[in-house]
């Protein structure tokens, strides 16, 4: 053979040699791989997307009272001495029992309205329904809903526990007074009026029972 033809074919030997050796140390690579996994610890956030902050103002009150107020600091008292109790729920009871009380009142249905009433309002209202049947007159009423509420005062005696909470109420609703004939004497059954009542119920805080009780009810 030829002198440079013999060099070519050690040179291609020599050239196979070194692929071999390449793909045994670095190995094959087929397609798309992924990049290689390094160990590290994973970074760490700043903050949770959603942070509580423990202390903060209870919104359950400072939705309705200032939390530095004399009402606040009486509200936070009562959460205390008993967890379960809320504002807002208290106010949704609320606006429910006026309505029962209202129209049991206009009604003259007295006997399921009492649980709800203290022993003197209850009185009262027997006194007035008596006066109406009395005098031969009736009411038709009908409770169209609270326009306004709101929570005007809370306070509660560190001695007995008892709890007072003051709401103002604006109400619309038809009432007609019927005398003995079915005669409209006052007021209408299709006319709306407003009325206006600010009453106060109470509770003992942590009693078994659950129930408050209508103890004033100033207009």
């Amino acid at each position: 053979m030829n002198s440079p033809i013999i060099q070519l074919l050690v040179l291609a030997g020599i050239a196979v040699f070194l692929i071999l050796r390449l793909k045994n140390v670095l190995g094959t690579r087929e397609g798309f791989e992924k990049p290689p996994v390094v160990d590290q610890e994973p970074a760490r956030r700043a903050g949770p997307a959603f942070e509580v902050i423990e202390g903060g103002p209870d919104l359950d009150i400072t939705d309705h009272v200032p939390e530095d107020s004399d009402a606040g600091k009486a509200l936070a008292e009562m959460k205390r001495l008993e967890p379960s109790f809320g504002v807002s729920d208290f106010l949704g009871g609320a606006r429910g029992a006026y309505e029962m009380i209202v129209m049991g009142y206009e009604r003259g249905e007295l006997a399921e309205i009492q649980p709800f009433l203290s022993e003197d309002i209850y009185e009262s209202f027997v006194d007035g329904v008596a006066a109406r049947e009395d005098q031969g007159l009736t009411i038709e009423a009908n409770f169209i809903g609270v326009r306004e509420m709101e929570l005007v005062n809370a306070t509660l005696d560190p001695d007995t526990k008892e709890a007072e909470m003051t709401i103002r109420f604006v109400a619309e609703l038809t009432s007609a007074v019927r005398d003995r004939g079915g005669d409209i004497v006052e007021g209408s059954v299709t006319d709306i009026k407003r009325q206006k009542d600010t009453w106060v119920f109470a509770r003992i805080m942590g009693s078994d029972d659950p129930n408050w009780l209508l103890v004033s009810t100033d207009g």
